[in-house]
């Protein structure tokens, strides 16, 4: 009886009665390998961004009224409703150790896809294995620009890389000086010398001299140093119009604590990311990051216009030990949503259908807890619907200040100097 059965049923699935994708054979789980820093110098970044991917398995997984991919109806509806599984591991900001646990986490853990990892480097380092092994990885906040320049056809980025952040700092000179009928004419280059550094240092240099900026100063210093004397000395000498850093955390409050001991007080400090935008940051700094200015694709103040904001945060809030979305998280959350979405479209844990997918990915900015205009891929991998922003530490909190039209607060220009903060 069991062998009739079973005949039958082959015979309906060939004759094409029952779509295979509907069949018995289905998986019961999609399993992702995620790849973060969860000790180190930018530990929290990646605890927070494995809290928002653990959020968006959430909504993926129970019936979530939201207007997200995947947010009503539980698990994958394309492949009969599997839910998502993760696996976590812990690069810990090292290129080496996320290219082992890539290769352990395809080999065996079985992972259908890959996504992470943070730190451009180490994100360089574990899509390799997954190139080589043809598993798509998704990135959602590593920001080389090289990353979606090496031919790759496995590999796909959701943010906005360092090349097109750089060009909306330099935009927003040009329309600042516009505004204050001023003129800004010179800037210094400050880069850790990671991938990710060099690469933002470099983008910025080409830019900034193709625009008309003397560059004063171009220095890069070694990652995670112990001393910043002689570099903040340097850029002191050079007294630049803008003052350009490209930092981890660790560095980024070395900077700071250099330059108040030295009564360097830069006008205009536009951040690159990172550092500048991890939480701890700004717990550690207090008003001495006061003025500090940051590139970033999000900002807490964009659910005065992005109501979803705060309804994504309401969920993400269970996983952080009630910490609140920022940069990095959100970045983390719409990059897994994407994947995830493909993954659904895909009907199948077949690699090859996944990166299918993925190439065909076209997901509305209504359905984005980001000021994007959307997600999809062009031929290199690399979002082609991207936007960011640009937001000031005033009185102890982020607050977007360009472009002028998502603009929460005003400029305040030139930042506080030290003895104006020590009155704060």
């Amino acid at each position: 009886m069991k062998r009739r059965t079973l005949l039958l049923v082959s015979a309906v699935l060939a004759a094409g009665l029952i779509p295979l994708s509907q069949g018995f054979a289905q998986p019961k789980e999609v399993v992702i390998g995620v790849l973060y820093p969860l000790s180190g110098p930018v530990a929290q970044v990646g605890i927070d961004a494995v809290a928002a991917v653990k959020t968006a398995v959430e909504i993926v997984n129970e019936d979530v009224d939201l207007n997200v991919p995947l947010g009503p109806g539980k698990g994958l509806p394309n492949l009969g409703g599997a839910k998502i599984r993760i696996v976590v591991a812990d690069h810990q900001g090292k290129p080496d150790v996320g290219q082992s646990d890539a290769e352990r986490m395809i080999t065996q853990e079985k992972v259908n896809a890959l996504y992470g990892a943070y730190y451009s480097s180490v994100t360089a380092a574990g899509s390799q294995v997954a190139e080589r092994f043809q598993i798509p990885w998704v990135n959602g906040e590593s920001t080389s620009p090289k990353l979606t320049k090496r031919g790759f056809k496995w590999f796909f980025r959701t943010t906005p890389h360092d090349a097109e952040f750089t060009q909306l700092m330099f935009d927003f000179i040009r329309d600042f000086q516009a505004e204050k009928g001023m003129k800004l004419s010179s800037v210094a280059i400050f880069h850790e010398d990671t991938l990710w550094g060099t690469d933002s240092g470099r983008v910025q240099n080409d830019l900034a001299k193709g625009l008309g900026y003397k560059v004063v100063s171009k220095i890069s210093y070694r990652a995670k140093t112990t001393s910043l004397t002689p570099e903040v000395q340097r850029i002191k000498a050079a007294s630049p119009d803008v003052f350009l850093p490209s930092s981890y955390t660790s560095d980024a409050m070395l900077f700071l604590r250099t330059a108040k001991e030295l009564d360097y007080n830069p006008k205009l400090l536009v951040a690159q990311n990172a550092g500048y935008t991890d939480p701890t940051f700004l717990k550690t700094m207090g008003k001495d990051a006061e003025g500090v200015i940051t590139r970033s694709p999000f900002n807490m103040d964009l659910a005065r216009t992005i109501p979803l904001i705060n309804k994504i945060n309401t969920r993400f809030k269970k996983h952080s030990g009630g910490r609140d979305l920022s940069d990095v998280p959100v970045r983390a959350f719409t990059g897994f949503m994407a994947l995830v979405d493909a993954i659904n479209r895909a009907g199948s844990t077949d690699p090859n259908k996944i990166r299918e997918a993925l190439t065909k990915t076209n997901i509305p900015s209504d359905k984005l807890i980001v000021p994007w205009k959307g997600i999809k891929f062009g031929p290199d991998g690399q979002n082609l619907l991207v936007r960011g922003i640009l937001m000031q530490v005033q009185n102890g909190k982020y607050c977007t200040i360009y472009p002028f039209d998502l603009a929460a607060c005003k400029l305040v220009y030139p930042m506080p100097t030290w003895k104006q903060k020590a009155k704060m």
